[in-house]
């Protein structure tokens, strides 16, 4: 682009600064010179002289704060490709004022990226391209789709086309946007904004190739990752730095125990050793934790034992795992204010009603372990904590638990929720029952210790108060069975598919942040969720500090029972949480001497 205005701009927590300036030559070629190269992120943007409708951006580097090593070009494309990257990665650090944001969520987002676009060449990114992706998956083509809009308010093009773009790319009670840089943005933040017909108008473009075949129900994009021996991942958990931690059920291409524990990066490379053996791990199962001085804590499920690791990947466990507390296939686990690690002992597909109890390893001493039993506890699946310190426990009963080989059950399977207080009791309200419980698996706490829980069969999800009273129950619009949930720094309610392998996003108890007109439970996706072709049957969903939404894919096949393969990451998706779960979700803070303090009271903030 010739002639152009070109700014360097440097964002973190403070802000973001400009760095310097140049103007493009006839041929489109800048030169930038300064000495100051720091900040969280660089990023260039380059707008026409004339008319400010077309503006964009391309990441340039990222600084040493965030989970994946420093990086920076000496030489930057700047195109309607790294605009749309830039946009979607950063999409919740971005406003009218720049790009800015705290560590490590800043930086990670900034390297992720890089897996879109290359911002040296303009081109697709090497994972966007690659075997899991490439024409695996929707996404590269509605990279090129997306880039065909932004293409639209290029010089010398059709100045109604653009208009368009600008007017579509409005959300609801929103203003229009000023240029195409906040235009696709606002697709970021609005996925399901105006799909038909921007589709539409993206055909009056023939830029950018793959482009989409026919309208998305939402503007998303799913990257695949798949790492060694990520392969039937049950449940997932994030540290500090945004690494991402994995419990694998089987070894790959059969039904065998797996003995790993696998970590990726936030830009879905192995780390920290991965895939980690040892500390007694057999099939990680449906639990994993990570405690407030880093370690991790993950269920060996066929071993009947908690395996510990330290931040860096070492075993920190017996060989046999720890096995206090007469564990018996253990499932979820959590981690309260006091470092006290919680465990939902399951008891596993047999025995009868009523089995299974809570294991509690006070401030993660196995050899002081406190176990739970009464208040309706059977076949507890899930535990969570609270903003006081209690922890919620869902029960998948018995019948529900001999559904687990199969994952096709049939009636009303029934459920309850136990209540356990910091005390280690069950509370006098405990068992909650409800006739909306139907095989309730894995629960969640918001921020205002609301608990949200998603129930398999009747393909709803119930919200309790923090009294225990059913506050609500939510039909999906689409049957998926709900498997997992995770609350974003919005109270989003985000529930992971495992029949219908989606994702879906409820309002939650904060209507503020959901579009005008919703209410707490309005479905704010597609009917059938969020889809892609590389999300498999999911159990577990999670998100980080960037805004991602992480997926894991238990199951490729039900019949017979397939492991899934690798996870899957919606990118800039959801507003950022802090990790990892310390235990209440919590939007990363720029005030304050620290982005995520350890929750470490249990008086609700």
């Amino acid at each position: 682009m010739a002639h152009a205005d070109v700014t360097l701009f440097a964002g973190d927590r403070q802000g973001a600064r400009e760095l310097g300036r140049a103007t493009t030559d006839a041929n489109g070629t800048f030169r930038l010179r300064t000495d100051q190269r720091t900040g969280s992120v660089l990023y260039v943007e380059a707008v026409p002289s004339g008319d400010r409708s077309l503006r964009l951006r391309s990441v340039m580097g990222f600084g040493p704060d965030g989970g994946v090593p420093q990086r920076s070009e000496s030489a930057v494309t700047v195109n309607e490709f790294t605009t749309v990257a830039a946009a979607y990665a950063l999409a919740q650090f971005t406003d009218a004022h720049g790009i800015a944001g705290p560590s490590p969520g800043l930086e990670n987002a900034a390297a992720t990226s890089y897996n879109l676009a290359d911002p040296a060449t303009g081109k697709p990114g090497k994972v966007v391209t690659d075997q899991n992706n490439g024409s695996k998956n929707d996404t590269l083509a509605t990279l090129g789709t997306l880039a065909d809009l932004v293409s639209l308010c290029a010089p010398g093009a059709d100045t109604g086309h653009c208009r368009d773009l600008l007017r579509l790319a409005t959300p609801q009670g929103g203003g229009a946007p000023a240029d195409t840089a906040q235009a696709v943005l606002n697709l970021a933040r609005n996925p399901r904004l105006a799909t038909g017909e921007l589709y539409a108008l993206a055909g009056q473009a023939h830029t950018y190739t793959p482009t989409l075949a026919g309208a998305p129900t939402a503007w998303v994009l799913a990257l695949h990752y798949t790492a060694p021996q990520v392969y039937a991942p049950g449940r997932i958990a994030l540290d500090a730095k945004g690494n991402v931690w994995a419990a694998n059920n089987w070894l790959p291409g059969t039904r065998n125990p797996s003995p790993y524990v696998t970590v990726q990066d936030p830009v879905g490379n192995p780390a920290l050793n991965s895939p980690i053996s040892g500390g007694g791990m057999k099939a990680g199962a449906w639990g994993i934790a990570v405690d407030h001085e880093g370690f991790v804590w993950v269920p060996s499920y066929a071993g009947n034992a908690m395996s510990k690791y330290s931040s860096t990947g070492e075993p920190l466990s017996p060989d046999t795992g720890f096995k206090n507390g007469d564990l018996n296939h253990p499932q979820g686990t959590a981690v309260d204010q006091k470092g006290n690690i919680w465990i939902a002992n399951f008891y596993g597909l047999k025995g009868n009603r009523g089995q299974g109890s809570v294991i509690v390893y006070p401030h993660g001493d196995p050899s002081k372990a406190i176990t739970i039993t009464g208040g309706g506890l059977d076949h507890p699946f899930s535990v969570q904590i609270d903003g006081y310190g209690r922890a919620w426990v869902s029960n998948a009963r018995l019948d529900g638990a001999k559904f687990m080989d199969t994952r096709v059950p049939e009636g009303h399977v029934g459920g309850s929720v136990t209540v356990i207080g910091p005390d280690f009791k069950p509370t006098s309200f405990s068992p909650i029952k409800d006739p909306s419980f139907d095989w309730p698996l894995a629960l969640a706490v918001d921020s205002g210790n609301n608990v949200w829980v998603p129930n398999f069969v009747s393909n709803s999800v119930t919200e309790l108060g923090p009294d225990g009273r059913v506050a609500g129950v939510y039909k999906l619009p689409k049957p998926i069975g709900p498997w997992s949930i995770a609350i974003d720094g919005s109270d989003r309610v985000w529930v992971a598919g495992f029949a219908g392998p989606s994702v879906s996003v409820l309002c939650g108890a904060d209507t503020s942040a959901c579009p005008p007109g919703s209410t707490t439970g309005s479905v704010l996706s597609p009917p059938s969720g969020y889809r892609s072709k590389s999300i498999q049957h999911l159990t577990a969903v999670q998100l980080d500090q960037s805004g991602n939404v992480w997926l894991a894919n238990n199951w490729s096949e039900l019949v017979p029972p397939t492991g899934g393969v690798g996870l899957v990451e919606l990118v800039g998706a959801a507003t950022p949480v802090c990790t990892p779960l310390t235990p209440v979700p919590a939007r990363p803070a720029t005030t304050g001497s620290t982005a995520c303090p350890s929750q470490t009271s249990t008086q609700p903030r």
